[in-house]
C-alpha cells in the first residue's frame, strides 16, 4: 500500500508530495502539476529533489518535515 502526505501546494495548483511504498521500499517526492498545464507526473528520489531544487517553498516543506521527525520531546 503506497503512503503519500502532501507537502506543498502552489497557488496555481501544482503538488509536491512524499511518497513511501512500502512493498519497494522506495521514498520519494511526486510532483503533480495543475491540470490547465497538461504537464505529467513526476516522481524524483529525495536526494535528487533537494540536490537539484534550491530552495524553493516545496523544498523548504521537506526538510521541515525532516526537521520535525528529528525533534526530541524535552
Amino acid at each position: 500500500m503506497v503512503c503519500t502526505r502532501e507537502l506543498y501546494e502552489s497557488s496555481s495548483g501544482d503538488r509536491w508530495l512524499l511518497v513511501s511504498a512500502p512493498d519497494t521500499g522506495r521514498v520519494f517526492v511526486r510532483h503533480e502539476p495543475n491540470a490547465a498545464s497538461g504537464g505529467r507526473s513526476i516522481e524524483v528520489g529525495i536526494g535528487d529533489f533537494l540536490a537539484r531544487g534550491g530552495q524553493g517553498p516545496e523544498h523548504q516543506a521537506l526538510l521541515h518535515l525532516i526537521g520535525s521527525l528529528t525533534e526530541t520531546a524535552e
